[in-house]
């Protein structure tokens, strides 16, 4: 017997405490019951166990007995703290060496487990003939699976916990709307390392295909680019991204020859569902994509439902946006450039690519795309001058758009452009289209969220981050949002386990958070390590300045929020957009009109710091200040295109 304790590995991400205490909650309520049907305990697997029995009918009461008592306990507890395992049995000859055994048999039983649903049992066919008529249980056959490292297909039967028979089988129906998949980062097996770029290109250009299919939801790059090389297997992939299907495979280029390999895995019992390989010619990429995505979307659907043929997704086809492969492959090298994101330097070489690709092809529109982009990073970290990068990107979008207006990415890039210009019309309009046209974007997500929170619906905005987060694990914009809108949401110990689970991924803006909430609580001993924190990342930064400020501030240092303010004004005179954080320290010197006029002044620029004023705790005062309202009431007001200009600025 094989059990295994159903999502711990993410569990355990996200809350270990609360992860250790289930595991040994559920090794505690085991252990009697392997004892009671003469199990002996071989070994724990970190979340599981390892147990040998003297009979298969025993083994299957113990299985049954297994699952009546955790459902007893669930039946007491919220949903939060399930307890939810997955049993598999099969019988066979082992090996005993040193308290261990081994074999085939061993093997096979490891890869029935995950076959079992949550809280379910499955045997292979050698335990059921045993079993069969001579317990009171109602078993049926699933059919015969291919295992990994087994090489016959091997016949399975679940246990149907309770008694009760599965229904009757209903027609086809089309597949479920949350049938996740990751397409994870292709080898690259070429003998040129500098191929890295294309491997990694195709990579993207597969998850921008497949995630067109649909009713399927494709895990973002930021997400599975972690997993590059990475020694995991593919089922502690799958139960961290929480998806049931994973897309791998290999990549080999060879002059103007590609050789790929693919495979589509089901990622709990890690057997291939299906799989191909493509020796084209590099001029059949797009041809080759199309092929991948359309088998991945039959596939899928066939796996996850059973649906016929007939009944499933068509072939995905994309009709490809350059015919030039030169500039197809500069494209391919600005996009894995800008989505490493390692440095200033390496993302104007991205620009220069993209420009390149460009410049051979002008209607090659997502290269187009790849330029606002590019341009929007680098005037966001001040390496390019804010307004003349928007202006060009906005441009940029508008001439990919006119080229082709099906591009998802175009659409989510001028929403975000739109938001930070207050146009919040237009903003929710391009943020749809971009979903209607690729559900599984996060951006347009977030860019929601941000116009739910400044109407007044936290917990809309909360509720959106969330399924942005399920489509982007990894992704810090939604992450570092999505905390701060638990903590705005009144949810604060969601938001501080939530912090606690995501300080080393993105340090500074965690810690940023965690000074603003502990202030807000007066806790000035908490406030300081977080600020100390904020100091080893960014100095610099004005939010490090700004609760620098206001702790000493409350420390009874005055002096030196307004030596901080200095600094700072002298970083206005010399463009920097910094005069809400000169507010906010006004604020905390108690000096209102300054604090009133920085906010008019902010709001004048399109910089006014909307979240803070309508959520955070430091600022619960200035919201019954009829100024303040006067300011909220006209940020929220519909802005329209001016006449003279349809750009953001």
């Amino acid at each position: 017997m094989f059990t295994d304790l159903v999502g711990f590995t993410r569990l355990g991400q996200q809350d270990e405490e609360a992860a250790l205490r289930l595991r040994r909650e559920h090794q505690a309520l085991l252990r009697p019951i392997f004892l009671q049907f003469a199990g002996r305990e071989v070994k724990t697997l970190g979340d599981g166990f390892l147990v040998e029995f003297p009979s298969a009918v025993e083994s299957v009461r113990c299985a049954v007995e297994i699952q009546r008592a955790i459902g007893l306990r669930n039946s007491s507890v919220g949903p939060d703290d399930q307890i939810l395992l997955r049993v598999g049995l099969h019988l066979g000859d082992v090996v005993e060496e040193e308290g261990d055994i081994v074999g085939d048999t061993v093997n096979v039983a490891s890869r029935i487990e995950p076959l079992a649903e949550p809280g379910g049992i499955c045997l292979s066919a050698t335990i059921y003939e045993q079993v069969r008529n001579k317990l009171p249980v109602v078993i049926e056959r699933v059919g015969a699976r291919n295992l990994k490292s087994v090489q016959e297909p091997v016949e399975i039967y679940r246990v149907v916990v309770g008694g009760r028979r599965a229904p009757p089988p209903t027609p086809p129906s089309p597949p479920s709307p949350n049938l996740r998949l990751a397409v994870l980062p292709l080898a690259n097996l070429s003998a040129d390392a500098a191929d890295e770029f294309f491997a990694d290109g195709l990579t993207d250009e597969l998850i921008s295909r497949t995630a067109q299919v649909p009713q399927l939801r494709v895990i973002a790059r930021t997400s599975v680019q972690r997993y590059k090389g990475s020694p995991k297997s593919i089922r502690e992939v799958g139960d961290e991204l929480d998806v049931r299907v994973a897309l791998e495979g290999s990549v080999r280029k060879s002059g103007n020859r590609v050789r790929i390999a693919v495979q589509l895995v089901d990622v709990r019992s890690e057997a291939h569902i299906w799989s191909m390989r493509y020796d084209r010619s590099f001029d059949d990429i797009f041809e080759i994509q199309d092929d991948i995505a359309g088998n991945v979307a039959r596939s899928v659907a066939t796996h996850l439902t059973g649906a016929a043929p007939g009944a499933l997704p068509p072939s995905v086809s994309t009709a490809p946006d350059t015919s030039d492969m030169e500039a197809y492959s500069l494209f391919l090298h600005g996009r894995q450039l800008f989505g490493e994101k390692g440095s200033i330097e390496s993302i104007r070489t991205a620009l220069s690519l993209f420009e390149g690709a460009v410049a051979r092809d002008e209607k090659f529109a997502r290269a187009r795309v790849g330029i606002a982009e590019t341009l929007l990073w680098l005037a966001t970290e001040g390496a390019a001058p804010f307004r003349i990068a928007e202006d060009r990107a906005f441009q940029e979008l508008q001439t990919a758009l006119g080229i082709h207006d099906g591009i998802a990415e175009a659409h989510s890039v001028l929403a975000g452009l739109y938001l930070g210009s207050d146009r919040f019309i237009e903003c929710e309009r391009e943020a749809r289209r971009a979903m209607e046209l690729n559900p599984s974007l996060a951006d347009p997500y977030r860019w929601l969220a941000q116009l739910a929170a400044g109407q007044g619906d936290i917990g809309e905005a909360v509720h959106l981050l969330e399924a942005a987060r399920k489509l982007n694990p990894d992704d810090i914009n939604v992450l570092s949002f999505l905390g701060r809108a638990l903590a705005y949401s009144g949810r604060e110990a969601e938001a501080l386990a939530f912090w606690a689970a995501t300080k080393s991924r993105i340090r500074f803006r965690t810690n940023a958070h965690m000074s603003e909430y502990y202030l807000g609580k007066g806790d000035l001993g908490k406030a300081d390590e977080s600020v100390r924190e904020m100091e080893g990342v960014r100095p610099e930064s004005p939010w490090t300045m700004v609760y620098r400020g206001i702790l000493a501030t409350r420390q009874g240092d005055p002096a030196t929020a307004r030596r901080l303010i200095e600094k700072l004004q002298q970083r206005s005179e010399q463009g920097e957009m910094v005069v809400f954080f000169i507010g906010f320290l006004w604020y905390a010197l108690g000096e209102r009109d300054q604090f009133v006029a920085a906010m008019e002044e902010a709001l004048r620029n399109g910089v006014l710091p909307l979240l803070e004023l309508l959520y955070s705790p430091l600022y619960a005062a200035a919201r019954e200040d009829p100024r303040v309202q006067d300011i909220l009431r006209r940020q929220r007001m519909p802005r329209e295109p001016s006449p003279a200009s349809d750009s953001p600025s």
